[in-house]
């Protein structure tokens, strides 16, 4: 957690970790309580979906989840990623993930190669419980529409996502045991090993927050609600992804930057 003030304006922001081992121990005590003293909680943006953007889905699914006719992962990945991809999939029995869309491709890379689970043990479910049992106002940062999410996964091209299944790549060679590392990182506040491992870069350079123009919209809602937060009277307790808060350049930088205190664990690389 990092606390900011400024005038009557307190904002303190929680850097949830996306994915974590299901039997990883950490004491959200310090968290509740700072939940229990704030007037309003902010939580990450939602997708707005409707019947009709679920039926689309369902028709262009094809499109969505398998390459191009004529198109080999090669074609945009280049040959030296794509001999590390042939590497890591070595031992993959069934051949269908040569056909796979860059984002299926990703998805299957993070969860069979790389290890990655959502958790049930996260900074944002622990917030809302402690919210609820105290009722405070929670509301969502905005959403981004369906349709938009949808248009996105069927007009991108795969040259657009190499820089995802490059990253997937890499945290597939990292292997689960990458996966643990990180979240026993997060848990030791020990905030630069999060950002810097390949498993927490890939997470945010695959969909959504890594789509080119999904993630603009998530980020720009991100900026908007924490500039306003600091303009509301009392304290507002924001959960928002690690990386987007402690990222170079991210919030915390840009926070620094413009001459606030922030009070909490450091959050830079040592040079």
């Amino acid at each position: 957690m990092w606390e900011i003030t400024r005038d009557g304006s307190t904002l303190i922001l929680v850097g949830d970790l996306i994915g974590t081992p299901d039997d990883l121990d950490w004491r959200p005590d310090a968290l509740e309580a700072a939940t229990a003293r704030v007037q309003r909680v902010m939580t990450p943006p939602v997708g707005r979906v409707s019947g009709s953007d679920l039926l689309r889905l369902i028709w262009r699914i094809r499109t969505i989840g398998a390459l191009p006719e004529g198109l080999d992962h090669v074609d945009y990945l280049g040959a030296d990623w794509n001999a590390r991809l042939e590497t890591v999939m070595a031992d993959e029995r069934n051949e269908t993930w040569r056909r796979s869309s860059p984002v299926m491709l990703s998805f299957d890379l993070l969860r069979d190669r790389a290890g990655y689970r959502r958790g049930d043990r996260l900074a944002g479910d622990a917030v809302r419980r402690a919210a609820r049992k105290a009722r405070i106002s929670v509301r969502s940062v905005g959403f981004v529409r369906g349709d938009e999410i949808i248009e996105s996964l069927i007009s991108q091209p795969p040259q657009a996502y190499a820089p995802c299944i490059r990253a997937a790549i890499a945290a597939a060679e990292a292997g689960p045991d990458g996966f643990r590392a990180r979240a026993e990182a997060w848990r030791r506040w020990r905030v630069a090993e999060v950002v810097a491992s390949p498993l927490d870069r890939a997470l945010f350079q695959c969909w959504p927050y890594g789509d080119p123009a999904i993630g603009p919209q998530l980020n720009g809602l991100w900026v908007e609600a924490i500039d306003g937060a600091l303009h509301e009277t009392g304290v507002t307790l924001a959960v928002a992804p690690l990386r987007m808060l402690a990222e170079p350049g991210g919030v915390l930088d840009r926070l620094d930057a413009a001459g606030f205190e922030i009070v909490g664990p450091a959050w830079k690389a040592e040079p």
